[in-house]
């Protein structure tokens, strides 16, 4: 396989942490030198690297890691910038989630950041009329992540998926920069209705565990959902909306959110 180079000069200083972080852990634990070893220390690239990762989560029988990791080269030179939203997929992983202590852990680890990934290559692949191999990376990312995101949903970047897993995001979803999601969240339709008929979310947005966004909607920049509730009309930017259905209980918001993860409010 030819070697993916680093897309972006900016991605260097986190490859560059993954490579010491790599190189210190193995010295600790022997066990794991071989996989930090094929994962990242004989990579050439934070793309390399990726592709990698997804071909050992994604392969299987049907189509082996060798052709995920072919996937991920090709899709990756037609698309640059799919190296700057994972670098920023990983930056707000490690800023966000008081559990992460190195770029070693949403790496390897946190499967939020392997299916965001493993969904913007089907997303590359969706608008390649490759469609039926875009739904066999769907499929096995809801397999081994327990994460459901359709191929033709529009992903930004810097966004978080806390634990990740139960997220389902619909076909004509949208969702905007520096989002934070935690798990059991759907961003779902609201009847049988073909069309857009998927959620739109601003940018900055916080959606608490087991939130459902319901039908072709607006939930407005730097709004924030409770957990548990049910949202089935717009959202205004900047408000906390909470219950079933859910209401605006608070005006304004804590401020950046998704940034914050405050999701307390006060009745």
């Amino acid at each position: 396989m030819d070697k993916i180079k680093s897309f972006s000069a900016a991605t260097g200083g986190i490859w560059e942490r993954l490579r010491q972080e790599a190189a210190a852990a193995a010295t600790v634990e022997p066990a794991l030198e071989g996989l930090l070893g094929g994962m990242i220390m004989e990579r050439d690239s934070l793309g390399e690297a990726l592709g990698h990762l997804l071909g050992r989560k994604l392969g299987d029988e049907a189509v082996s890691a060798a052709a995920i990791r072919e996937l991920c080269v090709e899709a990756l030179r037609s698309d640059p910038a799919m190296i700057d939203h994972y670098m920023r997929d990983m930056a707000a992983s490690h800023e966000r989630d008081p559990a992460c202590r190195s770029w070693l852990q949403p790496f390897l680890f946190f499967k939020g950041v392997a299916a965001l990934q493993a969904h913007r290559i089907a997303h590359w692949l969706w608008h390649q009329e490759r469609q039926l191999m875009a739904f066999h990376i769907q499929s096995r990312c809801s397999e081994i992540f327990q994460v459901d995101i359709h191929p033709a949903a529009l992903i930004g970047s810097g966004i978080f998926l806390d634990h990740a897993t139960g997220t389902v995001i619909g076909e004509t979803s949208v969702v905007g920069d520096d989002v934070s999601m935690l798990q059991s969240v759907t961003l779902g339709g609201n009847g049988k209705e073909r069309g857009d008929r998927h959620p739109k979310i601003g940018r900055g947005v916080l959606i608490s565990s087991g939130a459902k966004v319901l039908g072709n909607i607006r939930v407005g920049d730097e709004a924030r959902i409770a957990a548990g509730s049910v949202v089935l009309h717009d959202v205004p930017p900047c408000v906390t909306v909470a219950g079933v259905p859910a209401k605006i209980v608070r005006v304004p918001s804590p401020e950046h959110p998704a940034e914050c993860m405050d999701h307390s409010f006060d009745l």
